[in-house]
């Protein structure tokens, strides 16, 4: 696929999650994917997510660094949000929190096929108990 439709179909499957639009990711995503090295349906994959919104309502995925080559999309996601139940595995504290996420695509045939997360959890934690801050870079 080339960099510039790669580019754009990754935006565009950013804006069906923040649209909270999961019916649409047939577009943009194998009907079985592998997550972190565990398969998964699409169906699972959209379940995932929408838990995460569940769990926190204002979550939006915003790109602040994109790169593309090959079949392959890394992006640096920017959270800037405020979780309302267990998130992560942390208790909320009605806190704001603000955290990176790291994650490298493999596409196939111009849908997403392999997803390798890495989110700085302890950033998370520290801002819950308000002992520490992130700031986007």
């Amino acid at each position: 696929m080339a960099h510039e439709n790669l580019e754009s179909t990754y935006l565009a499957y950013l804006d069906v999650l923040n649209g909270r639009r999961f019916d649409e990711l047939d577009r943009y995503v194998c009907d079985e994917l592998v997550y972190n090295d565990k398969v998964l349906t699409r169906q699972e994959y959209a379940d995932m997510i929408a838990e995460d919104v569940r769990r926190v309502p204002d979550l939006r995925f915003e790109a602040h660094l994109l790169s593309t080559g090959g079949d392959l999309v890394a992006c640096r996601l920017w959270f800037d949000c405020t979780p309302t139940s267990t998130f992560l595995g942390l208790e909320p504290t009605g806190r704001a929190v603000s955290f990176a996420e790291h994650v490298f695509y493999r596409f196939e045939d111009g849908r997403i096929a392999h997803v390798w997360s890495l989110i700085d959890r302890d950033a998370v934690a520290s801002q819950f108990s308000g002992s520490g801050q992130i700031l986007p870079s």
